[in-house]
Parts: structure tokens; C-alpha cells; sequence
């Protein structure tokens, strides 16, 4: 694997190559459009990309864990995690990457 990670910036200059906005229209675009995926898993809404996937939060109960290294109990707090799940497209793009 190369450990590159593909930031905000990077998506925006993708932007700026392929569709032809200045680099700040560019990366305006970048924030709406991630501003606005934000803004719908608070609510607790659901992000569907064609394609590529669904990015939804979760409600987890409360729960006794356990420290691994004492082996004490604990409580874990209830709280909503973001999950994502990948189209078979996605998957599929994926996997055919790994076959090189």
C-alpha cells in the first residue's frame, strides 16, 4: 500500500482539473457538498453516493465492557457511531485493485 490519504485538498484540485472552477470556487464546492453530508448524519439522515455507498449513524446501547489487561468490568456509555457501507460496486473496484 502507498499510505497516501486523500484530503480535502486533493479534492478539490480534483475539482479544479476536471470540471474547470477556480481553485477557491473549487474548493467552496468541496465544503458545501461535505457540509452538507455532515449536516444530514446529525439529523439522522442517511448519505446514499450511486456507486460508491451509504454512510449512516447508529445508536448503540449502553454495555459492560471488559480491560482487556486487568480484566475489571466497565461501563460503556451509549453514543451514535457513523457507519459506512460500501456499494457491491464499490467492493468489487476494491477487490480487483488488491489482484495486481
Amino acid at each position: 500500500m502507498s499510505g497516501k490519504t486523500l484530503t480535502r485538498m486533493d479534492l478539490s484540485e480534483a475539482v479544479f482539473r476536471e470540471v474547470g472552477l477556480s481553485r477557491n470556487e473549487s474548493a467552496d464546492l468541496v465544503e458545501a457538498v461535505l457540509g452538507h453530508m455532515s449536516g444530514a448524519l446529525v439529523s439522522g439522515e442517511q448519505v446514499k453516493i450511486s456507486s460508491f455507498g451509504t454512510f449512516s449513524v447508529r445508536d448503540k446501547a449502553a454495555r459492560v465492557g471488559r480491560n482487556p489487561k486487568t480484566g475489571e468490568e466497565v461501563p460503556i456509555n451509549p453514543r451514535r457511531v457513523l457507519t459506512f457501507r460500501p456499494s457491491h460496486l464499490m467492493k468489487d473496484r476494491v477487490a480487483a485493485g488488491n489482484k495486481r
